[in-house]
């Protein structure tokens, strides 16, 4: 058994392995008592982003890589498709929320966010923050340097305009070599090096499924 673990070992240490996501959460005392039923996806602003962190969104030349706003755009699209998913509650289309945000000024504004909210008839807005996002070079099987991603996602009450549940997803991918206990995790994740987007997709469905029970089983009458 020892020289088959070996061999295994011996076989991956220079790949990579997906250790679990990243994410850590908090929540109001009374997210459960707020009767959230209708969410909308939205990302600040990207100019807003771009003053702040450039630098850190992408190790490409500004000029070659994503903008800020095409990353938390990315962001968006990613949690409002692991949301649309699941059943038994309401996520505001794409399509509505962005049609209704092209009537308003631009700005990053909680004001604004919140006035797409009432116009797309939302209890909560989930506003996705990119804050770091480098892309692998590389390939699957072979990165010279790994991804690395880091995201906020806030659940805004669109009625009193403060923030009810909070996840931070911070993750840079390690080789199996460096995370020799996470070996029992192969089967689930696979040995490769992921790309920039599908660490981001990671971490996107670790922290939907942490508000996703809390929401749903107050909305379903029992």
């Amino acid at each position: 058994m020892w020289r088959v673990l070996t061999f295994i070992f011996l076989c991956v240490s220079g790949c990579s392995f997906f250790a679990p996501a990243t994410v850590q959460t908090t929540r109001s005392a009374d997210l459960e008592g707020r009767a959230i039923r209708r969410i909308a996806v939205v990302s600040p602003n990207g100019k807003v982003l771009e003053q702040r962190a450039q630098a850190a969104y992408t190790s490409a030349p500004p000029e070659k890589g994503p903008s800020a706003e095409e990353l938390s755009e990315l962001l968006a699209r990613l949690v409002y498709s692991s949301m649309a998913s699941m059943p038994n509650w309401q996520i505001v289309s794409e399509r509505e929320v962005r049609e209704v945000a092209q009537t308003i000024p631009p700005g990053a504004d909680l004001a604004r966010l919140r006035k797409i909210g009432e116009m797309v008839y939302a209890d909560a807005l989930i506003v996705a923050r990119m804050e770091r996002y480098r892309e692998r070079v590389g390939n699957e099987w072979g990165a010279q340097s790994p991804a690395s991603v880091a995201f906020v996602l806030n659940l805004i009450d669109v009625r009193r305009g403060d923030v009810i549940w909070s996840a931070r997803f911070d993750e840079t991918q390690k080789p199996l070599s460096e995370n020799v206990l996470a070996l029992g995790q192969i089967g689930q994740r696979g040995i490769r090096w992921l790309t920039a987007e599908q660490l981001t997709q990671e971490g996107v469905r670790k922290a939907v499924g942490d508000l996703y029970p809390i929401l749903v089983r107050n909305s379903v009458p029992s």
